[in-house]
């Protein structure tokens, strides 16, 4: 049998670590054009900051795929959950139903709000009627308000979900999927601080 040729051996790596990236999970983008410019995905790990360790408030502004303005410094006083996605990403697409779930059960002092730099309208919309999300999702094909979220605390994986406190500030990170169960007890804990610091 022959030998493989060099050029020949050269082309299967090339062909074997193309698909090692393709397989490394959800990727999305930062950068002003929507692309994927190396975000990884993220294994699910959560990262808390203590009232006296969050950093300055932060406010996202933006145009939500049905037209609607967000604010969420309109939201200050009450904790907000942020999450950012893509239709494509598989990881996004296990965490859905649980963060409807828990975005319907949530009624009081708690907003939900999706950043999507990715997605037309058309697929942000099917993702949002599929998955039954009721709250908005802010369409960022900019980056401008991931890198705002960005400037505060790192969003490299796709999904990552934020909680702010009530004054805004980044009070717990999710990097990767998440369960009901973790972002509810995050957002529990959370809560419990405003009260203790609002009571202090």
């Amino acid at each position: 049998m022959p030998r493989p040729r060099p050029a020949r051996l050269a082309a299967l790596a090339a062909v074997l670590v193309a698909g090692g990236l393709a397989l490394t999970g959800c990727t999305s983008s930062s950068g002003n054009d929507g692309g994927n410019l190396g975000f990884v995905q993220g294994d699910g790990s959560v990262k808390t900051w203590t009232p006296s360790e969050r950093s300055k408030p932060v406010t996202l502004t933006g145009t939500a795929f049905d037209g609607t303005k967000v604010d969420t410094s309109a939201w200050r006083g009450d904790v907000v959950v942020v999450n950012t996605w893509y239709a494509g990403c598989a990881p996004c697409r296990k965490e859905a139903p649980d963060l409807a779930s828990l975005a319907a059960s949530e009624t009081d002092g708690v907003h939900f709000v999706g950043i999507n730099s990715t997605d037309d309208a058309g697929a942000a919309e099917a993702f949002q009627r599929t998955f039954k999300l009721t709250y908005p999702s802010i369409s960022d094909k900019s980056g401008s308000v991931i890198a705002t979220l960005q400037g505060v605390v790192p969003v490299q994986a796709v999904p990552t979900t934020v909680v702010l406190d009530a004054e805004g500030r980044v009070a717990a990170r999710v990097l990767g999927s998440t369960t009901k169960a973790t972002l509810a007890g995050l957002v529990d804990d959370v809560r419990a601080s405003d009260t203790a610091t609002a009571t202090s």
